[in-house]
């Protein structure tokens, strides 16, 4: 391992899309997804530090979730290498504060950036293609890595690559296109030179910061006038005062389709970014009439296709259900159908409004 290499966990997302397993108190990052044992969070932190020392991982999420990280990373994590944000503002100021940090404590930092609620089984290759990012990471490069995409999907943003180059593992960047309908989804995967944006980044801290202030001047400054105040005892005052003041941005819009030094590298590593209930579904395994379950002990009648996931061993009985998601927590049970679970996020939302007024 070396001291020059960093990383940043984005770890302030409330979920939306899991509920009622995923609240905006205690969301997915932090919970047992898939029945694997352990959180999101946790799985993410564990294949960072395989190559990177435990102590240069930086997690920046929301206040209110400082308690929760720590009590799972236990004596990994120290609550200095904790960015709390006083509120929510998306990747862009997120990863500049981290930068501005990592930067100070190390100039030759190079820096992986990962999303808290990915899901990555192949760890080796994983390991292997942030290696190579890292190996490429210079004072200008900015790297993504890319998915090869298998099908037209609408809720990614899509990478264009050059088509014609050496096969070195780094292609240059030529066009951010973020969610396209499902006819322009069709034509990239049909051209053959898109890939899915993973939100995988490796950097060094020089360029990151250095495309930062050429391209988001504005969040630049408002954070880099606190330079002096960060990795002391001042440093969550000015970020309590300031933070507020960040414009809401993603890393994606604020610097990455602005770049003239952006490189993509296919991944080889598997990638689930659990869009939905569905994509746990997709991941299960599952009996002869293909239910999925996390958890729950089930007695099936004529059902097919369902997916069940409950509190640690839940009996759960169902009869003459198909192409159903059946969600149960202490608080809250769901039942949607299959193909309502893009709907989640929309239903949780009214849902709460609605139990809301009730209580009032």
């Amino acid at each position: 391992m070396s001291k020059n290499h960093f990383a940043i966990i984005m770890a302030g997302g409330i979920g939306s899309r899991f509920w009622p397993s995923s609240t905006p108190d205690f969301p997915k990052q932090f919970h047992d997804m898939t029945g694997d044992g352990i959180s999101l969070l946790q799985s993410t932190f564990g294949r960072l530090e395989n190559f990177i020392p435990s102590s240069n991982i930086y997690i920046v999420t929301q206040k209110r979730y400082q308690k929760i990280i720590l009590d799972q990373l236990g004596d990994k994590l120290l609550p200095t290498q904790l960015i709390c944000e006083p509120i929510r503002r998306n990747t862009a100021p997120c990863i500049l504060m981290a930068s501005l940090k990592i930067k100070k404590i190390n100039a030759d930092a190079k820096v992986v950036i990962c999303p808290s609620d990915h899901i990555i089984d192949d760890q080796k290759l994983f390991e292997q293609d942030m290696k190579l990012g890292i190996e490429h990471a210079d004072e200008k490069n900015l790297i993504t890595f890319g998915i090869h995409p298998n099908f037209p999907a609408t809720g990614f943003g899509y990478v264009a690559v050059e088509e014609k180059q050496k096969d070195s593992g780094l292609k240059k960047v030529i066009r951010f296109t973020e969610k396209p309908d499902s006819v322009t989804a069709q034509s990239f995967i049909d051209d053959k030179n898109y890939f899915w944006n993973s939100g995988i980044f490796v950097w060094s801290a020089t360029a990151v910061l250095e495309g930062f202030k050429k391209h988001a001047p504005i969040l630049y400054d408002l954070f880099y006038k606190g330079n002096d105040h960060l990795n002391t005892e001042f440093e969550k005052e000015f970020i309590a005062k300031n933070y507020p003041l960040a414009e809401n941005i993603s890393v994606d819009y604020a610097l990455m389709e602005k770049s003239n030094h952006l490189y993509l590298i296919p991944a080889r590593f598997d990638w689930d970014d659990l869009g939905s209930w569905k994509s746990i579904y997709d991941r299960q395994p599952k009996d002869t009439l293909k239910n999925a379950v996390v958890n729950a002990k089930l007695y099936s009648d004529k059902s097919a296709r369902n997916f069940i996931k409950t509190d640690s061993n839940k009996k759960v009985v169902i009869s003459g259900l198909e192409d159903f998601i059946i969600i149960d927590t202490e608080d809250a049970l769901m039942v949607c159908p299959m193909d309502k679970n893009q709907e989640v996020k929309d239903i949780s939302v009214n849902a709460l409004r609605k139990f809301n007024q009730n209580e009032d």
